[in-house]
């Protein structure tokens, strides 16, 4: 059995992140095993989870991932741990526009019958709090509302007057927590900086979280609340089980763009590789120099290369050796972040070179699921393949000629797509569509 709990708010801004990684920070140093699971494509939030329990980052997603895998998906991140801490996604009903709530943190709790806590940002509210907190319990009756955590009170009065409103609903508070700014990680245009951008701090911040989090949490009726979720039937999700091993017994070697500026790879996608004979090797655009020995593929996943262009720019060497590669027919996959490092130029600065097309920043953002058809054969999928996504940039990628598309959604073609090239903004959760990793692994195989 998993014992498990969602971390949700009436919606973004209220401190789910904050608590939640709090919460997965103070169990881990009473010596509680905890995984640290995220609702929705984010890859920001669980790096920080990743800090806090020592364990891998993992999402939760029935978009991406569909609804039977949730589940199993659930209890292979948990399977190392006592307790799952899941935080959620915007507001607690909030998902995917025009679906009724589907992907939703409500949602994915009924999916792995999970009870919730609700942290609430009662920094411009008191009794008032009482009738917010009410109306959420009342609002699913599916959704099981085991509490409330308040945040970012002013004062002890002002928390006494909000459990003295709250005391009629019978809804208990599991909480309490003073204002702290100092235990915020900083922001960027996508949401918080990447914990792999700043490893130190962020090692520094999750003891100070679980420390605030001692201080006004109550954990033991957190655990409490999460051991009274039921067993869960469904087995673990198994890669092997997806996959095979598709090397024959022999291993071949990807090299996977990381470091300061690629931070965004779901970890079922390494696992995939894994159990398909492939070592992914991780590759640093700004540090590293030439490609891992006997490197036979190349992932570029997301992240904020336009951070750090001049860095990655002044990497010359390497961009040489990777456009040789592709201009020699290496496998390679990129997506967002690494679409933009494939490009000629991004922000003016000199990148890979392997697109004909440049690269900018600009104002507006492209954030969004999207369900993408392949329109042509590439490395990572066939003509008319069919995939779930989502995107999530601040950039432009402007082709100089034309270039067969990468996948085509909303009946307009994106990325670029050849027999042995796919780059496109487009995340897709391989965990979702394990036949992408199966084609990408044979390619590599292959040679």
């Amino acid at each position: 059995m998993v014992a498990r709990i969602v971390v949700a708010a009436p919606g973004s801004g209220h401190g789910k992140t904050t608590v939640a990684t709090g919460l997965m920070a103070a169990l881990r140093e009473r010596g509680v095993a905890v995984s640290g699971h995220k609702v929705g494509p984010d890859f920001i939030d669980p790096s920080y989870h990743a800090v806090a329990t020592g364990l891998p980052p993992r999402n939760l997603d029935p978009f991406l991932q569909g609804e039977d895998r949730l589940v199993p998906l659930l209890r292979h991140g948990a399977r190392a741990a006592e307790v799952a801490v899941i935080e959620g996604v915007m507001g607690l009903f909030d998902g995917a526009l025009a679906t009724e709530g589907y992907a939703s943190t409500a949602h994915v709790a009924k999916l792995v019958s999970a009870p919730v806590v609700l942290v609430v940002d009662a920094s411009a509210a008191s009794r008032s709090v009482a009738a917010l907190v009410l109306g959420f319990a009342r609002y699913d009756p599916d959704v099981e509302l085991a509490g409330v955590i308040l945040n970012k009170l002013g004062s002890q009065r002002h928390e006494d007057e909000i459990r003295a409103a709250l005391e009629p609903t019978g809804i208990p508070v599991l909480g309490a927590l003073r204002r702290e700014e100092d235990v915020h990680a900083p922001g960027r245009h996508l949401g918080l900086v990447p914990a792999g951008e700043r490893a130190g701090e962020a090692g520094k911040l999750a003891p100070r979280l679980a420390e605030w989090v001692r201080g006004g949490v109550d954990l033991d009726a957190v655990v409490r609340a999460a051991g009274t979720a039921p067993a869960l039937h469904a087995p673990p999700w198994n890669p092997a089980d997806e996959l095979g091993d598709l090397g024959g017994g022999r291993r071949s070697v990807v090299a996977a763009a990381s470091g300061e500026a690629f931070t965004f790879r779901y970890t079922e996608t390494t696992e995939l590789l894994d159990a398909a004979g492939v070592d992914v090797v991780d590759l640093d655009p700004i540090h590293d120099r030439a490609l891992p020995d006997g490197c036979a593929g190349l992932y570029f996943g997301g992240g904020f290369p336009e951070v750090h262009v001049a860095d990655i720019s002044d990497n010359a060497e390497l961009r040489g050796r990777v456009a040789a590669a592709i201009a020699g027919g290496m496998p390679a996959v990129a997506e967002c972040a690494g679409l933009l490092y494939l490009c000629r130029e991004l922000d003016g600065q000199p990148m890979v070179g392997a697109l004909d097309a440049t690269a900018r920043m600009t104002t507006r953002g492209a954030l969004g699921y999207r369900r993408a058809t392949a329109p042509t054969d590439s490395v990572l999928a066939g003509t008319g393949e069919r995939v779930t996504g989502h995107e999530f940039h601040r950039t432009v990628v402007e082709p100089r000629h034309g270039a067969p598309a990468a996948w085509k959604w909303d009946g307009e073609p994106e990325g670029f797509a050849t027999p042995t090239l796919h780059a496109s903004y487009l995340h897709v959760h391989w965990a979702g569509h394990p036949g992408l990793a199966r084609r990408f692994a044979q390619a590599v195989h292959n040679g």
